[in-house]
């Protein structure tokens, strides 16, 4: 008989989450299935890359459980977990040595380094590095360094990193937040392309802008202040109302060919 495996991604009960005494996160329930793409809507100090952080366990909520691909916080060792969870945030792009190859930020991911020398790695991990850079678009950046990079062809080398060592989900904190109107697009491009992809595991997108989701992405979460002003099914979830309230203004909201557009009334 084989070992099922488990049946969420992810998943949150009463979560809160506080700092210097102030709390960041209330209350959060939250599920992510196996085979869904959220998108984590907020205004800015809303408490979704805290979400995030707490979701690629590099937080510990202050209340509540969290499991990650059924394991729970507080049970495992979060060293060997956190290679399961791929993880695209700013604070990783500013670590990486300006000078290291596109290719081996993405290889380096198997062993979680941002250095080669640290470990040591085959031909077959390199050829793999080579392949997820392709499958993001940016087959031809292997060689060039981090430093002669435009901010769009480094959140592409981002992604194919955090696909390096086979995920069972993805994390992606605001990757557009840095991009011009054409690295975005060609972005938003990649992750529609990811989404489609039935092998690919599990995403979950952070961003405070509705013209930045993917299309095919499933599903929503809008925080306010902390807490959970929605969730669900994406089509139910983003409307007019909802997001006038997540952003405290009247905002009209337009789906058109696949994407969302947002302006204030």
């Amino acid at each position: 008989m084989g070992t099922q495996g488990p049946t969420s991604a992810l998943r949150l009960v009463g979560v809160g989450f506080t700092r210097d005494k102030r709390p960041i996160l209330s209350d959060v329930d939250w599920e992510v299935a196996c085979d869904q793409r959220w998108v984590v809507l907020g205004a800015n100090g809303s408490g979704k890359t805290s979400l995030l952080r707490i979701a690629a366990l590099y937080e510990h909520p202050t209340t509540g459980t969290v499991e990650v691909l059924g394991h729970r916080l507080g049970q495992v060792d979060v060293r060997r977990l956190r290679h399961q969870v791929g993880f695209v945030s700013p604070a990783l792009a500013q670590m990486l040595r300006p000078h290291l190859k596109a290719v081996d930020v993405v290889m380096t991911a198997r062993h979680g380094a941002l250095e080669p020398w640290w470990h040591e790695y085959t031909d077959a991990d390199r050829q793999r590095a080579v392949r997820l850079l392709e499958q993001v678009g940016a087959g031809g950046l292997g060689d060039r360094t981090i430093a002669t990079l435009s901010s769009g062809e480094r959140q592409r080398v981002q992604i194919a990193r955090s696909l390096m060592t086979d995920p069972g989900l993805v994390l992606l904190d605001e990757p557009a937040s840095t991009l011009d109107l054409g690295g975005r697009e060609m972005l938003v491009t990649d992750l529609t392309r990811l989404a489609a992809d039935p092998s690919a595991p599990p995403l979950v997108m952070v961003t405070h802008r509705t013209e930045e989701i993917p299309a095919g992405f499933t599903h929503g979460l809008m925080l306010r202040e902390g807490r959970v002003l929605a969730q669900g099914p994406l089509e139910d979830v983003l409307t007019s109302e909802s997001l006038s309230v997540c952003f405290g203004l009247p905002l009209e909201l337009e789906h058109r060919n696949g994407r969302w557009h947002s302006q204030a009334r």
